[in-house]
């Protein structure tokens, strides 16, 4: 048995959706947390799978997790041991990683399992641990754990072959408490990087630069307690504002910050969205009649970034003319293409880059949701396909979407979820 979620499309949307907090954010804010010698407050947390898992990984190393409303957690360390983490939670998400530079930054050593986490093609971790061991970690793998060993951390100079995301924060948290300066250039540079030095920031830490190619991070001896509300959740924001532009007769996508969603705001202007966008919040009015195709590369922010890629694929299959999708980031992110051509979509694959020509027809189907964002795109393929989608593997939507069927229902989608056969 399995549950799926079913979507019958053409049902115009209409209405208000508030933004939940960031997703990419949050799975860092909450192992930055352990960081502190007092409780950490942080607000805006959404209701999402990679919470929970998160929260069982705290939990075994006798963290107290406490949360205080629905979108409220209180993390307090005071009791915490430094244990091999070894939980099968490890598994389920990829950002369990961000334990490694946490827990090296906070006791000099870690035993972690290999992370999890969607497959979009190799997405290796030799960064974080180059970063490590420039710090002065010994990094050894054995029987599918990393052990990771520092009987003293030292500043240094750091440079990032790839302007990583998870390296840069995890090479920040292990250098919070490092001797000295640590200064990591060709650093990324997304919102949620600066999300995280503003909460280790409340917490005492010295770190200066973030949001732009070099951040500098001065060493202190001990980090305290504090407050933090998340950012929104620009990906939820840019799929919402997708959702909108292919089904909606008028949908207010509120709780967002405009700034951070320059590259997506600026094609969708391109193939002709009507969007009215306010300091906090954006109206789009809906209408495929007169989208023209366009061509994208993903690229580091402020890029256009990987993870609205394939939302937006979905329409782009409603476009006039040939689209054309290139990847940059990880060059196997197209198995949404498969599942959107069991519903019509004429889309041809040649790593890296995808060729959509439309306008084409969609039509209900049988699909699979690959990873978190293929979900996002189906999502969308099934509010405006003809009859009714049912998606499989909804797990990897719940990762990262707070209650996605009860805010469409809201705007009046007509989706729901059956447990069905396998």
């Amino acid at each position: 048995m399995e549950e799926v979620i079913k979507i019958e499309g053409k049902h115009k949307l209409n209405g208000t959706v508030r933004i939940s907090g960031s997703k990419n954010a949050t799975v860092a804010l909450i192992p930055a947390a352990i960081l502190a010698n007092g409780p950490v407050t942080i607000c805006g947390v959404p209701s999402i799978s990679d919470v929970d898992s998160l929260s069982v990984l705290l939990r075994d190393l006798g963290v107290i997790v406490d949360k205080r409303s629905f979108d409220s957690l209180v993390i307090d360390p005071t009791e915490m041991k430094n244990k091999p983490l070894v939980h099968d939670a490890v598994n389920k998400l990829r950002a369990s990683y961000y334990f490694m530079g946490a827990l090296l930054g906070k006791y000099g050593h870690v035993e972690i399992r290999m992370p999890g986490g969607c497959y979009l093609g190799p997405r290796p971790i030799d960064l974080h641990l180059k970063g490590f061991e420039s710090l002065g970690a010994t990094v050894t793998y054995d029987h599918g754990c990393y052990i990771l060993d520092a009987p003293e951390l030292v500043g240094n100079k750091i440079f990032l072959d790839i302007a990583s995301v998870g390296a840069t924060i995890n090479i920040m948290m292990a250098a919070v408490h490092a001797k000295g300066k640590t200064v990591i250039e060709n650093a990324a540079k997304e919102p949620e990087i600066i999300d995280v030095a503003t909460l280790l920031n409340k917490m005492g830490a010295k770190i200066r630069g973030a949001g732009t190619n070099m951040i500098s991070i001065e060493g202190v001896d001990q980090l305290n307690g504090c407050f933090h509300e998340i950012i929104p959740d620009r990906i939820e924001a840019a799929t919402y504002i997708v959702m909108a532009a292919a089904a909606a007769d008028e949908v207010v996508i509120e709780n967002i910050i405009p700034h951070h969603l320059e590259s997506l705001l600026s094609k969708l202007d391109e193939i002709g969205v009507d969007m009215e966008i306010g300091i906090d919040r954006i109206c789009i009015r809906g209408s495929l009649d007169n989208l023209k195709s366009t061509d994208i590369m993903t690229l580091p922010y402020p890029g256009f970034a990987t993870d609205i890629q394939q939302p937006l694929t979905a329409l782009l299959t409603q476009a006039q003319g040939q689209s054309i999708v290139t990847e940059t980031i990880y060059t196997e992110r197209f198995k949404h293409c498969q599942e959107l051509a069991k519903m019509g979509a004429k889309i041809n694959v040649m790593i890296p880059s995808s060729m959509i020509n439309g306008p084409t027809p969609l039509f209900g189907a049988d699909v699979t949701a690959t990873d978190l964002r293929c979900g996002a795109c189906l999502v969308i393929a099934g509010l405006i396909a003809d009859g009714v989608t049912t998606i499989r593997n909804i797990y990897h939507i719940e990762r990262g979407y707070e209650h996605i069927d009860e805010k469409l229902t809201s705007l009046g989608a007509k989706i729901w979820r059956e447990t069905i056969e396998n």
